[in-house]
């Protein structure tokens, strides 16, 4: 499969070691995040952590999550996030080569960089809408 294009993010579903349904879900909270244009952040940041959480366990997802969050971070100016955000990029290629990763982690900087977490409900919800929209969207390829 090629590179497609989900509300501007390119997303390759070629992409080693990631599911189809993963790389469609991901990219599904990606767009409703893009969607959330004009909302306060407290809207807009549970759709970057819902990405996050399920695309930690892969490099690339899980480098794409800190990039959006930096990008949002400085668009709002931020500091403190842009700070937390420049600190996670620096750890995902370590966490990931040292199977370190602190699961379920929402990866933003008002939490521990290193802890691991259970994600709230509300987490566990766009994560589960985003995998039933993936099905979906792969059955009707």
């Amino acid at each position: 499969m090629g590179a497609r294009a989900f509300g501007g993010i390119g997303v390759s579903a070629a992409m080693p070691g990631t599911s189809a349904l993963q790389y469609q879900a991901f990219a599904h909270l990606l767009v409703r995040f893009e969607a959330s244009a004009g909302e306060p952040p407290a809207v807009r940041w549970p759709w970057l952590e819902a990405a996050h959480v399920l695309g930690q366990t892969t490099l690339g997802l899980h480098w794409r999550s800190h990039t959006a969050m930096l990008r949002y971070a400085l668009q709002l100016r931020d500091g403190r996030e842009v700070r937390g955000q420049l600190l996670r990029l620096a750890l995902v290629p370590l966490g990931h080569l040292l199977q370190r990763l602190p699961l379920g982690n929402i990866g933003r900087a008002h939490v521990p960089a290193l802890r691991p977490m259970v994600p709230g409900a509300d987490t566990t919800t766009r994560i589960q809408a985003a995998l039933r929209a993936a099905e979906s969207a792969l059955a009707a390829q």
